[in-house]
């Protein structure tokens, strides 16, 4: 995984502050390859709640997290029980790391 201890755990501090203690996140992608270089950080987040706006929560986990990882690109995927199943959900939940 190409994320810091560190930068793990504030990603993970962000989206349970945000959307509460039961909520996961997975990083996935580019950055779960260890002999890859660059790429940005995509992040899976699942709340166990039904969110009113899921598009607007997640641009502000992304913000959120590059404000305190600094300028770097940051893609999340959110999920919540009302989402419909999309193809990048499964390939996330089965590729993507826990933090």
């Amino acid at each position: 995984m190409r994320l810091s201890a560190e930068q793990a755990a504030v990603i993970r501090d962000i989206v349970r502050a945000e959307l509460g203690p039961s909520a996961q996140v997975r990083l996935f992608g580019s950055r779960t390859d260890d002999r890859a270089r660059g790429g940005d950080i995509d992040l899976f987040v699942e709340a166990d709640r039904p969110l009113e706006n899921r598009a607007a929560t997640a641009s502000r986990l992304a913000a959120l997290c590059q404000i305190r990882l600094g300028d770097q690109r940051i893609d999340v995927v959110l999920v919540d029980p009302t989402s419909a199943p999309q193809p990048i959900h499964a390939r996330a939940r089965a590729e993507g790391l826990l933090l």
